[in-house]
């Protein structure tokens, strides 16, 4: 069943969600939205924001090594229509920031019956920050 895409509203929420993401250049945890945001913004305000971002094919969700979810901004995606997050996450083991490494494409080869609709790859390692 494909999902319904929704009509973009414009919120205060959103936009500092993306100024974040863009400032921070790592994927973000909902928790770490409520530690920036403080008592300027609820959690449910802030998870609504993320879900309509999601629809809207402007951030992606990312499930970190920990099955924690966090979500980060989409660098190729035009719209929800073309939104495809076929890249590697990175999860570094020193400082835990999770990055999208755009230019580093997972391929598989998988028997004939099967179709590819996502792939979600999972990198862990030392990030340059922390290799230093």
């Amino acid at each position: 069943m494909e999902k319904k895409i929704k009509r973009e509203r414009s919120s205060v929420t959103k936009t500092q969600i993306i100024e974040i993401l863009t400032t921070r250049k790592e994927a973000l945890a909902h928790k770490d939205f409520q530690k920036i945001f403080g008592d300027s913004c609820d959690r449910v305000t802030i998870y609504r924001a993320l879900d309509r971002l999601v629809d809207e094919g402007k951030i992606h969700k990312v499930t970190g090594m920990e099955g924690i979810v966090q979500y980060a901004l989409c660098q190729k995606c035009d719209s929800a229509l073309s939104h495809n997050h076929n890249h590697v996450h990175f999860n570094c083991l020193k400082c835990g920031k999770v990055l999208c490494i755009e230019n580093a494409k997972p391929q598989f080869e998988l028997p004939v019956a099967f179709k590819v609709e996502e792939v979600q790859c999972m990198v862990s390692g030392t990030c340059p920050d922390c290799a230093v």
